[in-house]
């Protein structure tokens, strides 16, 4: 019978990290992940860049351990304006899921597309929760 689960619970390892932080959040013990992209944005296309999150599909919604989701402007100089794309997860684990899925790829799936409006790519930064 302990073979059986053990080979369930490797099968299965995604669902059952899942499941273990659903318990540790209902416990009150402090999981979050917090994932950031920096995105510097050609000076005078800042709407532009707006309009494509606005218009953009993040296939989010229902995903396991999604929490949030923010796009915030931060400040200009005479080259860009810097951008930062939040999203608020369970645990760093749902989000490294997340990346792995049918999801991730749909959401992504014209990323290139507007290369002329950023200035590099995008610069990931993920935060664990400490207090």
């Amino acid at each position: 019978m302990h073979i059986c689960v053990i080979v369930v619970i490797a099968a299965n390892a995604a669902a059952v990290q899942s499941k273990i932080l659903q318990y540790l959040v209902i416990f009150g013990i402090p999981i979050m992940f917090l994932a950031m992209n920096r995105f510097k944005i050609v000076k005078g296309r800042e709407a532009d860049f707006e309009d494509i999150w606005k218009q953009r599909d993040s296939h989010l919604e229902g995903v396991d351990g999604f929490k949030n989701f923010n796009l915030v402007r931060g400040g200009s100089n005479d080259t860009f304006t810097l951008y930062a794309s939040h999203s608020v997860w369970d645990s760093k684990i749902h989000f490294e899921n997340w990346t792995k899925s049918e999801a991730f790829k749909l959401a992504h799936k014209n990323a290139g597309k507007h290369s002329d409006i950023y200035l590099g790519p995008p610069k990931f930064e993920g935060f664990e929760k400490v207090i």
